[in-house]
């Protein structure tokens, strides 16, 4: 299987968990609470027992850790892969039906993400990416169109994207110092993708997240030529699934700038 058709593999794969999902929301449902308090849907499950199927019967036996089951995720293979899967990004978006949630399928290979997809089953949009094939989107049946960042213009306002559910203090005042800008929220990791397609140059996230939320989107957001940084300035890493929680971040196109003289608040920068 070359790197091509695995990723029409995955992308196959989040249209029809996006397939799914859609049955759900186009009714009534419950909403229950994980142990973590974040909601819980049908559609969650769904997606995620779709996926799960689907990535074990590839050519390929890489373990699965999924949001859904990180109790049955044995630890990456003898070369550092496995799949990190977010079955329903933006589970409270879902709830709120406005539209902005995602499927997230990516493959980590040595702590990196060399291949992702994110699908948004409402809007019929998926971004893929794959190392050395670059990124692309793919609007409805429309042919994929390759992507890549493009920077703030001179003079112009940053343009920022932000989260819908978890705006805060911190992104205040990061705001406050960075000046000129224009925000717009979003949500799940369609805020990568925003900076990926060059609709946005910043996406901060000062506070946590969990891999499965960010893996996929960052292929994405690199393959089109940007970069996810923590905050100390290095490369977001998954090498150590066992810690699920990311440290805070930035997604950007490359622009020359310290991010770190951004964040003199921030904890160990």
């Amino acid at each position: 299987m070359n790197d091509a058709q695995l990723i029409q593999a995955i992308v196959d794969i989040a249209r029809d968990a996006g397939r799914e999902i859609l049955e759900v929301y186009g009714r009534e449902f419950s909403v229950q609470e994980k142990q973590d308090n974040s909601p819980l849907t049908e559609a969650d499950q769904r997606a995620h027992e779709l996926i799960a199927q689907r990535l074990a019967e590839l050519p390929l036996a890489i373990p699965v850790l999924s949001e859904e089951d990180v109790a049955a995720f044995p630890g990456p293979d003898a070369q550092g892969r496995y799949w990190l899967v977010d079955p329903l990004d933006g589970t409270k978006e879902f709830i709120k039906r406005n539209g902005e949630f995602t499927v997230n399928i990516a493959l980590i290979e040595n702590g990196y993400p060399v291949a992702g997809v994110v699908h948004a089953p409402v809007l019929d949009v998926t971004y893929f990416a794959s190392r050395g094939l670059g990124a692309h989107k793919q609007v409805g049946k429309q042919a994929a169109q390759p992507m890549r960042c493009s920077g703030p213009t001179g003079g112009q306002p940053w343009r920022v994207v932000g989260s819908r559910s978890h705006a805060g203090d911190s992104l205040a005042a990061f705001l406050a110092r960075l000046g000129d800008h224009t925000l717009v929220s979003m949500g799940s990791s369609l805020k990568f993708c925003l900076v990926a397609e060059g609709s946005a140059d910043l996406y901060p996230r000062l506070g946590p997240t969990s891999l499965w939320d960010t893996a996929a989107a960052q292929c994405v957001v690199e393959q089109a030529g940007g970069q996810v940084l923590r905050l100390d300035g290095e490369r977001l890493c998954y090498a150590n699934p066992s810690v699920t929680l990311n440290p805070s971040f930035i997604v950007t196109a490359p622009a020359g700038i310290d991010w770190r003289t951004y964040f003199p608040d921030e904890p160990g920068v």
